[in-house]
């Protein structure tokens, strides 16, 4: 069974998708990380994140795996560097490249073959898993999702001003609405889920709900 979790940028997914995968002893894909790996790939090699030609040759040289709650980058773990202001704000330039979603497509696919998965992203119920069983979209209102992503940052020790963190998730939620593939966008089949309000225990028995009656 394939369960999908999109939604915009700080609406919790990765987190509740993650638990709702433990509850359901399914596998939880998180293909936001594999974005964020690309993206710490190309600062390392010294690659322009905006040479879309270079971006696309490096992603077919490089290997990203999900191992768990860890990411590997050709066999490193970089689970906690991905994670770090500098990449969220450069996300972008692997996000809205064709050839990268294109690759990560691939290998999200590959690593959901044959197994009941949970899968969080943004184009995962529209692009990557269209025929999926259960397909959700995860929201909540920009501030509240900002306020999230702020305490998420501080409690890593980046003590990051709320306003810089609102105003570079607006201009993801722009982007991540425009880009022309991979566009965030509500499958016609996706119930929705506004978390505004809610405990991440409450959204996650929500989810487990909604997935078992699709079962």
């Amino acid at each position: 069974m394939i369960v999908t979790i999109d939604g915009p940028a700080g609406a919790g997914k990765s987190s509740a998708a993650r638990e709702l995968a433990r509850r359901l002893g399914f596998r939880f894909l998180d293909t936001g990380a594999m974005y964020r790996a690309v993206t710490l790939a190309a600062r390392e090699r010294g690659v322009d994140l905006a040479d879309a030609a270079a971006l696309a040759r490096m992603v077919r040289d490089i290997l990203v795996e999900l191992d768990g709650s860890r990411v590997l980058l050709d066999g490193n773990d970089v689970t906690a560097a991905i994670r770090k202001f500098d990449i969220t704000t450069a996300i972008h330039h692997a996000a809205d490249n064709p050839d990268v979603r294109g690759q990560l497509v691939i290998w999200q696919r590959e690593a959901a073959a044959g197994q009941d998965v949970v899968t969080e992203g943004r184009d995962q119920g529209t692009v990557v898993f269209p025929k999926a069983e259960c397909k959700i979209f995860l929201t909540a209102g920009e501030e509240e999702r900002a306020r999230r992503r702020h305490a998420d940052l501080h409690g890593r020790g980046e003590n990051i001003p709320f306003d810089d963190v609102l105003a570079n998730q607006r201009l993801r939620d722009q982007r991540d609405a425009s880009r022309p593939v991979g566009a965030l966008v509500k499958a016609d089949d996706a119930v929705e889920v506004t978390t505004d309000g809610m405990s991440p225990d409450e959204v996650v028995s929500r989810l487990e709900e909604i997935v078992r009656s699709k079962r």
